[in-house]
């Protein structure tokens, strides 16, 4: 019996064995606790994490409060409010987050309700279930105190109006770091800010891990689209004993292979973080490489010793750091040269 286990897990494991080898990626890593999260914009949402934090608070509280800050944005078209609509003008909130104890909670397609970070924490807190969704979410929400918002706010919707006029959809890589009201109107919709996420992994002084992850979704996508961000596995997963991942980017592809799962795993079988970012990266542009070389990815790690790494398709993709002697955004390396 002993002999059977050891080869079926001598097969499993082959694989990724073979990128242990080869892969020799200098390691990030903080001393005590640390908050990392994706896009430049993560960086002012660090900081209401790390209030928590640096009081010895724990993870779970830090990245609710931090991804707050970007919900609340009404200059972040991508997440919470002022979130650009669906094709239809409604804006639709997918979020999850999860513990270190496993516990997960999640919404998806809510309206009217800025903070779907917290009404995806309440579902994990106060219900049976995981994920709650569309009209269903947004009840719940009222239930708990929430008060029903427009979340729609001109200049989203003067921009969903343009679209309108042409309705071509086309997402294009890395408008995450792009300031939008620079830009001329005609070149908002469908195109250049049209999506992304925060996602955010926080390790506290009782080495403790925990995640969350918040968006709008795509700009002017079909009605009842989700994509990866509120999916546990996908746009984000925690292992206590292990690590924490999180994905930013075209959500479609994150979903296929389950790309935040992918990235735990490559860490449990002894990949940095920001080697095991790069297996998944690799792992979609294998799956589709005619689809890769058109759209971003990118993925976020933290293990639970505090090392910290990402990896992209595309050149573009930053993420920033907060820890008692690190503030700042690093460009996170990518698959694609060109």
């Amino acid at each position: 019996m002993e002999r059977r286990h050891f080869i079926r897990l001598s097969a499993l494991t082959a694989p990724l064995m073979g990128w242990t080898d080869r892969l020799t990626t200098p390691k990030r890593k903080a001393s005590g606790p640390i908050v990392i999260s994706t896009w430049d914009f993560g960086k002012a949402a660090n900081v209401e994490a790390w209030k928590i934090l640096a009081t010895g608070g724990r993870s779970l509280d830090a990245v609710e409060a931090g991804v707050k800050v970007p919900e609340a944005d009404p200059d972040n078209h991508t997440v919470g409010y002022s979130g650009f609509p669906d094709r239809d003008g409604h804006v639709t909130l997918d979020a999850c987050i999860m513990d270190e104890f496993g516990n997960c909670g999640s919404v998806m397609a809510l309206e009217h309700v800025t903070h779907a970070i917290s009404v995806a924490r309440l579902v994990m807190e106060k219900t049976p279930h995981v994920v709650l969704a569309g009209e269903g979410a947004f009840q719940f929400a009222m239930s708990q105190g929430f008060k029903k918002e427009n979340l729609l706010t001109p200049e989203s919707e003067a921009a969903w109006k343009n679209w309108l006029m042409k309705e071509k959809y086309e997402p294009v890589m890395n408008i995450e770091n792009k300031l939008w009201k620079d830009k001329p109107n005609d070149e908002l919709p469908g195109g250049k800010h049209n999506h992304d996420t925060i996602g955010m992994l926080a390790l506290d002084a009782s080495n403790n891990l925990s995640g969350a992850c918040t968006t709008s979704g795509m700009a002017f996508k079909m009605r009842g689209r989700v994509g990866d961000s509120p999916i546990i596995g996908a746009g984000l997963f925690v292992d206590n004993e292990i690590g924490a991942a999180t994905s930013t980017g075209v959500g479609e592809e994150v979903i296929r292979c389950v790309g935040s799962h992918l990235v735990v795993e490559g860490m449990r079988q002894g990949l940095s973080p920001e080697d095991a970012c790069r297996m998944a990266v690799e792992r979609i542009v294998k799956k589709k490489p005619a689809t890769a070389k058109n759209i971003q990815v990118g993925f976020l790690a933290l293990n639970r010793s505090g090392e910290f790494g990402a990896f992209a398709l595309q050149k573009g993709f930053s993420y920033a750091v907060r820890s008692g002697n690190v503030e700042t955004v690093i460009p996170g390396k990518y698959y694609y040269n060109s």
